[in-house]
């Protein structure tokens, strides 16, 4: 059965020690990315930062690779949006969500050998103020890569839509444990 855990105020993210924070550590690589390549990532000294109490929130699941696996993180992050209050880019993100990890379990990792599997496919949101970050993790060593579909393929638009959709993504350098693959939204709060 998946697993899911929601911490909602964590001390920080990059960095991460053992404990109760081990369920979104995987997280850290995305974030660090992210902050690299966002000009709109909060800094815990800029002012916007400090307008949003009580953040990072964050929220993990382990969908499993299941046919009903895409459907569950769809509503996993569509509760999980309404409960932090997010506005306006909240469908955005569930359908960001939904490419991502249905790129993450249609495109396999190599058959059984040595470590394999080295983890699981994993969900996770945060929210560092007025923004989500999104990231499905998966153990393949394959990075994603825009392609063009052509005018009859069935295949090949997920990433033209994350691209759309989004404010930024990237995907992190894989490695002993595979990449995370993220992505950045602006949002409006509902208080």
């Amino acid at each position: 059965m998946p697993e899911a855990a929601v911490t909602e105020a964590p001390a920080g993210i990059v960095g991460c020690c053992p404990g109760p924070a081990a369920d979104w550590c995987w997280l850290a690589s995305a974030v660090e990315m992210a902050v690299q390549v966002s000009s709109f990532w909060p800094s815990a000294s800029s002012p916007s930062a400090q307008r949003w109490p009580g953040y990072p929130k964050v929220a993990t699941r382990t969908p499993g690779a299941g046919t009903e696996s895409v459907r569950v993180a769809r509503d996993f992050t569509a509760t999980t949006l309404q409960r932090w209050g997010v506005g306006g880019r909240g469908e955005d993100i569930v359908v960001v969500v939904s490419e991502l990890l249905t790129n993450a379990l249609r495109h396999p990792v190599p058959g059984p050998g040595p470590g394999w599997p080295r983890w699981p496919v994993r969900l996770g949101l945060l929210q560092p103020g007025p923004w989500v970050l999104c990231a499905i993790s998966d153990p393949s060593d394959e990075v994603p890569v825009p392609r063009d579909p052509g005018w009859c393929g069935e295949s090949g638009r997920g990433l033209h839509v994350v691209a759309s959709l989004c404010d930024e993504w990237g995907c992190t350098d894989p490695g002993p444990m595979g990449k995370v693959v993220w992505a950045m939204f602006a949002t409006s709060q509902s208080w």
